[in-house]
């Protein structure tokens, strides 16, 4: 009895100290948390990720994150931003597996409380909500949000970049599994072959993906962010002469004819043809270059050099897909944007001001002064479209 009673006293005291080394621990923590703050003078963003919880602090937690918690030790990050003058606001965030809780007090105590308590409240389906493999997310993404950000041919071009190459070098991988060199193999593999467009291009594309998986909660930061950025420099067009202009306007059919003398002498871009239509004195177009779904249409003169391709109330139309084999037969070293700079030169050269030219062209004038208060009259733009004449 004596014996048994004595086993007792010493389990109690191994316990009561096991406890009391416990919370000098976290005690500890505490302090050199609120001093680490202290010292930094309490920059906003000051980021502490062990972040630890007490038993009974596990004990309130749903088996969900408990078992986790007691595991990792430190899957939360913990905040403190300045909150007026004398006070601080502590931020605890965890996100992780699909799941992006946070909860925040000016006492700490208060805002594990109040974490805790939002713990309880996340539903299971919110693991199930998002994909977490790089493919599935990746075309999540895409039917969910990118395709109202961008026009049709863009996001086109964008899924055609995609799966070619970014699709088969990730595949279902997870995720918060993908590191910054696997990610830079892909971009590196580009660079090697001398195809800076395609890397820039899949660079891009991978960003807005893994900026999207950030966005809800699949991981804390992207992998590419020590990634270096592949740097592109674009060739600029180059002007065709008046004997290759005279060469395409030679096309054996009308309608390319016309479509030709329209890229011409409108500036318009190869995949604005089809949107094309006459209107008085002018060709109005779909600008493709707008964002955010905003629709735009440039308004240009038929111009002297113009004139003679225009017969009827109606224009012939004729697909920047037919045009495209064309050029390249007829002028090897050229492509349909060339058409594009020749018209904006050939502007200027005929002393059209840079400013119409970019109205003609669809640009913005930038500034204040250009966006906000410059808006040229039809009858302004007409007069100056008549002087783009030369043999």
């Amino acid at each position: 009895m004596k014996n048994k009673l004595l086993q007792q006293i010493t389990e109690y005291v191994e316990n009561v100290e096991k406890t009391l080394e416990e919370l000098s621990l976290k005690t500890q923590f505490i302090k050199d948390f609120l001093t680490d703050c202290t010292d930094t003078g309490g920059v906003s963003g000051k980021e502490v990720t062990a972040l630890t919880f007490t038993n009974k602090e596990l004990k309130a937690m749903p088996k969900t994150f408990k078992n986790e918690f007691r595991a990792d030790g430190c899957t939360a990050h913990i905040t403190k931003r300045k909150s007026g003058k004398n006070n601080y606001c502590y931020e605890i965030r965890y996100r992780r597996n699909g799941y992006n809780i946070s909860a925040s007090s000016t006492n700490l105590t208060t805002a594990k409380e109040r974490f805790i308590q939002s713990l309880n409240c996340a539903q299971p389906h919110q693991l199930n909500a998002v994909p977490d493999t790089f493919n599935a997310f990746a075309e999540y993404y895409f039917t969910n949000f990118y395709t109202e950000k961008v026009k049709a041919n863009t996001y086109a071009n964008v899924k055609r970049v995609y799966n070619l190459h970014i699709k088969p070098h990730f595949g279902e991988i997870k995720i918060k599994k993908i590191m910054p060199a696997l990610c830079k193999v892909l971009v590196d593999k580009f660079r090697a072959d001398g195809r800076g467009r395609t890397a820039q291009e899949v660079y891009s594309i991978m960003s807005i993906i893994f900026r999207s998986a950030v966005a809800h909660g699949l991981i804390d930061r992207s992998p590419l962010a020590i990634v270096s950025a592949p740097k592109h420099q674009r060739v600029n067009g180059t002007v065709l002469t008046a004997d290759e202009e005279r060469l395409l306007l030679s096309a054996d059919r009308a309608d390319k004819r016309q479509s030709f003398a329209i890229l011409l002498y409108t500036g318009l871009r190869p995949n604005e043809l089809a949107t094309a239509k006459l209107d008085g004195k002018f060709i109005i177009a779909l600008n493709s270059k707008q964002k955010n779904g905003v629709v735009a249409y440039k308004k240009i003169p038929i111009t002297p050099m113009l004139a003679p391709y225009i017969t009827g109330d109606k224009l012939l139309p004729c697909s920047y897909k037919i045009l495209y084999p064309h050029i390249k037969r007829l002028l090897p070293n050229h492509t349909l944007k060339d058409t594009r700079t020749t018209f904006a030169t050939r502007c200027q050269q005929c002393g059209i001001p840079a400013d119409v030219v970019r109205v003609y062209m669809g640009h913005s004038l930038g500034g204040v002064l250009g966006k906000s208060y410059t808006k040229f009259t039809d009858s302004y733009l007409y007069e100056q479209g008549q002087k783009l004449l030369y043999t």
